[in-house]
């Protein structure tokens, strides 16, 4: 038998949702599937005594969850006052005009389209609503506007789809980029060694309580797979599908459209970096 703490990143055992740290909740979104695990995990952020919270990404546009998330926000006395986006993906940023609908406030992204107010948000702002302190941080890759934000006080990183809980991530070509997403990931352990980060917040997936495991893990992952897709190519397995039918004969048949782009995505970097042949 394998246990929580034998796993990468040391997952939280029990049910995904409720507080995870001093100033962070999760309400798990009902939209489980292969590619967002048990569902979008939508965070309230608030520091304790106020009675303002911000919420990240509020997920799909789901009537019920997004209602949800206020309530829960309102059970704890806390007024929504802000929400951010990790990125654009449906799963994270669809019920976001309606949830600005809910709340009356505003939402603020990485990518011009997704905002919606007069400020966006960029790199190294310091969000303090209601004396919270949120460190937003660069890391690209999953896509291009992905950003993860380091909560110092609580000695974490909500990572959207950047890290997950459970399994790696897809590097989502031609947005997203293997070159961008391997420096998110060195960004991201330099974070966690120079500032004492010990907790992930995923997107998906449960808590993990061991942040320099999990971000050394998806490090050595791609490693792996990175060699793996160019002994594929040295072997003659030359378009996406083959090298995915090679590389992840082992993954479930339904993971293989997903894969098929961090597939192209290696390969680009591969040919980037002169290490496929002619």
């Amino acid at each position: 038998m394998t246990y929580a703490t034998d796993l990468p990143g040391r997952p939280r055992p029990g049910a995904i949702g409720g507080p995870a740290t001093e100033r962070a909740v999760c309400v798990l979104a009902p939209n489980p599937s292969a590619m967002t695990l048990d569902g979008t995990n939508t965070w309230i952020v608030s520091e304790p005594g106020s009675d303002l919270a911000v919420v990240i990404d509020p997920g799909p546009s789901d009537e019920t969850h997004l209602r949800t998330v206020v309530s829960t926000a309102e059970s704890a006395g806390k007024r929504i006052a802000l929400t951010l986006l990790t990125h654009g993906h449906a799963d994270h940023s669809d019920g976001a005009a309606r949830f600005a609908e809910l709340t009356g406030t505003a939402v603020r992204a990485l990518d011009p389209a997704l905002r919606l107010g007069r400020e966006g948000l960029g790199i190294g702002d310091v969000v303090t609503t209601g004396g919270l302190e949120l460190h937003v941080l660069s890391t690209p890759g999953h896509t291009a506007d992905s950003l993860c934000f380091h909560l110092p006080a609580d000695r974490a990183v909500f990572t959207g789809d950047t890290v997950l809980g459970r399994g790696t991530t897809v590097v989502a070509h031609p947005d997203g980029r293997l070159g961008d997403y391997l420096d998110s990931l060195r960004r991201l352990r330099s974070l966690v060694v120079d500032e004492g980060v010990t907790t992930v917040l995923p997107g998906h997936g449960p808590v993990l309580d061991d942040a320099k495991g999990a971000v050394e893990f998806y490090l050595a992952h791609r490693a792996k797979r990175l060699a793996q897709v160019e002994t594929a190519v040295e072997n003659g397995y030359r378009t996406a599908a083959e090298v995915v039918a090679h590389v992840y004969a082992d993954v479930d048949r339904t993971l293989w459209p997903a894969a098929e782009l961090s597939v192209r995505a290696q390969l680009d970097y591969l040919d980037e970096h002169g290490l496929i042949g002619e």
